[in-house]
């Protein structure tokens, strides 16, 4: 444990606390409140607002596609199916940034390949309010790699439904719908919630997608502290980049809290 425990203060340990120092430091490295101040203000606090909106809609919309894609195959008897869909997931689940990108414009953008196909049948999106550089464009593009990460996360919990439970369940007189209110679902809950959190902190925490697909239009705080690391911050004000940074923590340290309770919880049928 003696080169990871090192490799995890050197890569991970110093940088948060030297986020969590300088985030109360003014340029002449006085302790300060001001930055802390600022980041709850204007125009931050609207990529903090954008930043929780666009990963809630990434948990939410991923995580019942991916629930019910993950159940789809799990039920299937192709055991082919079964692999190939896990082997897919695991490989799109780790694709973004600027290959990500590239497909969707090259596929949506207002020049794709699909989009033409759609103007020349008259359904171009192009022309009834579709655009694919906007807060709703990049909630698209984030679905190609939460959903399969959804999938991923919730497959074990599903291949945990033991058949004897549905079977005592019937033998007892219990309908299918009574089935899922009374077994399937509270033993699923805490894993598709758990899920959903990690999608969550995924989407929160993404850079590279949105920044290379709006060109840094699009108010959210991942792009705000590239815009700082580029040197666009106003004179003073140099350690706001650090701010954002903690409010970043403080989110997704809550976020991992609430993962690892619901994950405890459904472990329990998972052994």
């Amino acid at each position: 444990m003696a080169p990871f425990t090192l490799y995890t203060l050197l890569g991970l340990g110093i940088p948060t606390f030297a986020v969590i120092d300088l985030a109360f430091r003014n340029a002449d490295g006085h302790a300060t409140l001001s930055n802390v101040h600022t980041i709850v203000h204007g125009t931050y606090l609207v990529g903090f607002e954008n930043s929780l909106l666009l990963a809630a809609i990434s948990a939410v919309v991923p995580g019942i596609l991916g629930l019910v894609l993950a159940y789809a195959v799990a039920t299937s008897r192709s055991n082919l199916l079964r692999r190939l869909v896990a082997t897919a997931s695991g490989v799109l689940a780790n694709f973004g940034g600027i290959n990500l990108t590239f497909m969707f414009i090259a596929t949506l953008g207002s020049t794709g390949v699909l989009t033409g196909w759609l103007a020349a049948i008259g359904l171009d999106p192009w022309q009834h309010g579709f655009n694919l550089y906007n807060f709703w464009g990049v909630a698209l593009v984030y679905l190609y790699f939460q959903i399969p990460l959804m999938v991923l996360v919730v497959t074990p919990a599903l291949a945990g439904l033991r058949p004897s439970w549905r079977e005592a369940a019937e033998n007892l007189g219990a309908s299918s719908t009574s089935y899922w209110r009374t077994v399937g679902i509270p033993v699923l809950l805490p894993s598709v919630l758990g899920g959903m959190l990690l999608l969550f902190g995924s989407a929160f925490a993404a850079y590279a997608t949105a920044e290379t697909l709006t060109a840094g239009t699009v108010t959210l705080v991942p792009i705000q502290i590239g815009a700082v690391l580029n040197g666009n911050v106003i004179a003073g004000q140099e350690n706001i980049g650090y701010a954002l940074g903690l409010g970043m923590l403080v989110v997704l340290t809550v976020t991992m809290c609430l993962y690892g309770l619901v994950r405890r919880r459904a472990s329990r049928w998972l052994r």
